[in-house]
């Protein structure tokens, strides 16, 4: 595929990114893409290996290893390569719904397996990806596909997100009647209010949502199902309902001085500044501010990350981010071979932007919080943080982070934010339908299944396997589509 000594004769480039003292002066995306000369040699590099592991998508030791939508990687990028961007298009979208978010929040699974990553740079799959779909869209290419035959069964789908989106234009396209409800005001779940703007600009997601309506999708925002729409309403309306609400019960940090004011889980903080900036430009002063303030994020992964990014460009006096495991190593060591997913450290857009603005990397290792200290108004003032250590716990035999004795201290905080995962669904709505959930408090079904105990309800996503990627997401939505219809038609093409 592409050009056979193209990774012989190329080094990978990337897309230029705009330097983060300057483009922390906003929350626009801030990456120049390659011209189309360029964009093409870098597609040359894909080696035509014999095995190509970066669409595989399988479980290696517990990690992912390649692309899980299993995405035609090397067809696409030869075709790229030789300028045939319309057949490119096809390819890419036979597997994909949505590239044009993947391409922006994925973390390139793809490329972490990439043979060509083995004795040297991985080929930038995730900006190929990227050129293919922007092209699509403003060459014209990518037009509403109105089904020219309609089966006539009606399916409802509770949440927009990845998921449910990817089961909406699924089954659109198969021909039957798909209705989304979202209890946001916008569509998009947690692509809309839980990813910034500057990953993923909203015009990005309306696009896509547009393109939808003319297919035939309908859409329902403020439709909050099992508060003010009943699920009976929905069942008696519908021939079948995809549950695909996320994982959205976010995980808590149970210490002293919980109460104090100045404490937001990560994904509200997020989602107010989104919201305000969409609403009137972060005039209406209707979010969570960091600025000024000493701010303290407990959570080490990509939310804690984007919550840098956005205290940040509010203008915090400082900021901290806290995690409870070791640094990771800055390459694979030798238990964590290719093509498993490599646990190394990675320094993300918020951390150099912290680096930039406060020169040192905010990130805090093998630490917690001991006490959330607050003042005679209860308003957050400090926190109070202790080291942890691996170590094997006495009565479970198990190794677990241990708190260090003596090693508390105080940082200054007037907000923190708690990024600390999710635990599951919010119970809510699995209570409206009456669907069980399983010890993880994700919606039950029987393995490689997504029918739940309720007849003609389904589930997808985040709801059914708990927290995972937007690519795993889409996935759940394509074979969770494949399910309902078989199940609604006697058969599926899908």
């Amino acid at each position: 595929m592409g050009k056979s000594t193209g990774f012989l004769e190329y080094e990978r480039a990337d897309s230029t990114a705009v330097a983060p003292l300057e483009r922390i002066k906003n929350f626009n995306e801030f990456h120049t893409p390659l011209n189309a000369v360029q964009r093409r040699t870098q597609a040359s590099r894909c080696m035509d290996c014999g095995v190509p592991f970066c669409q595989n998508g399988k479980m290696l030791n517990g990690m992912i290893s390649g692309c899980p939508l299993n995405n035609l990687i090397p067809e696409w990028n030869d075709l790229l390569y030789h300028d045939q961007k319309e057949q490119a298009l096809e390819r890419l979208l036979m597997t994909n719904n949505f590239p044009e978010f993947t391409s922006r929040v994925c973390p390139a699974l793809c490329e972490k397996a990439c043979t060509c990553g083995l004795n040297g740079d991985p080929v930038s799959v995730r900006e190929n990806e990227n050129a293919i779909i922007e092209n699509g869209f403003s060459t014209g290419l990518i037009k509403p596909c109105v089904p020219k035959q309609r089966s006539g069964r009606k399916i409802s789908v509770i949440g927009s997100g990845a998921s449910g989106l990817a089961v909406a234009d699924t089954l659109n396209k198969r021909g039957h009647f798909v209705t989304v409800f979202e209890r946001s005001d916008r569509i998009g779940g947690l692509l809309m209010y839980g990813i910034p703007n500057m990953k993923l600009e909203k015009t990005v997601i309306e696009r896509r949502v547009e393109l939808m309506k003319a297919e035939g999708v309908q859409f329902v925002t403020n439709a909050d199902v099992g508060k003010n729409i009943s699920a009976e309403e929905i069942m008696n309306n519908s021939d079948a309902v995809v549950l695909a609400c996320g994982a959205s019960n976010p995980r808590d940090i149970n210490a002293p001085g919980r109460d104090a004011d100045g404490i937001y889980f990560a994904v509200d903080f997020l989602k107010a500044t989104t919201k305000s900036l969409l609403d009137s430009g972060l005039t209406d002063g209707k979010y969570i501010s960091a600025k000024d303030k000493n701010v303290v994020i407990i959570g080490g992964g990509d939310t804690g990350n984007d919550c840098l990014g956005t205290s940040i460009r509010h203008g915090c006096k400082s900021v901290v981010q806290l995690e409870m495991m070791p640094k990771l190593p800055d390459e694979r060591s030798e238990n964590n071979p290719w093509p498993e997913y490599p646990r190394v450290c990675k320094t993300d857009y918020g951390q150099e932007e912290a680096i930039a603005v406060f020169g040192h990397d905010p990130r805090i290792y093998e630490t917690t919080v001991k006490e959330f200290i607050k003042d005679e108004n209860n308003k957050l003032s400090a926190i109070k943080t202790i080291k942890l250590k691996s170590a094997i716990d006495k009565e479970t035999g198990r190794r677990s982070m241990q708190e260090v004795e003596n090693s508390e201290q105080v940082i200054p905080c007037e907000l923190c934010l708690i990024s600390a995962g999710f635990l599951g669904c919010q119970g809510y709505v699995a209570e409206a339908f009456g669907v069980e959930l399983n010890q993880r408090t994700n919606v039950k079904t029987e393995a490689g299944s997504f029918a739940t105990n309720v007849e003609k309800v389904f589930t997808a996503g985040d709801m059914h396997i708990g927290q995972s990627l937007i690519v795993r997401a889409i996935r759940e939505g394509r074979d969770c589509s494949a399910e309902v219809d078989k199940w609604l038609m006697g058969y599926t093409n899908l």
